[in-house]
């Protein structure tokens, strides 16, 4: 059996996916039901730059500043 995340337990509204923030657009979660993208709901965020593969989004905000 395992342990609720603490979250859970008390009731606060989170997620536990990933929060996958775009240098341009909105952000994407990992977890396929979140609908809510706002930070405050996210542990965990990672800029889209660091996804394995890269982005598209990123790549090309690299390339304007350029």
């Amino acid at each position: 059996m395992s342990t609720p995340c603490t979250h859970c337990a008390t009731g606060v509204d989170h997620c536990h996916g990933t929060l996958v923030v775009h240098a341009t657009g909105p952000a994407d979660c990992t977890q396929p039901d979140c609908t809510d993208t706002d930070e405050a709901r996210h542990d965990l965020r990672i800029d889209c730059g660091s996804v394995m593969g890269g982005c598209d989004c990123a790549r090309l905000a690299q390339v304007a500043a350029a």
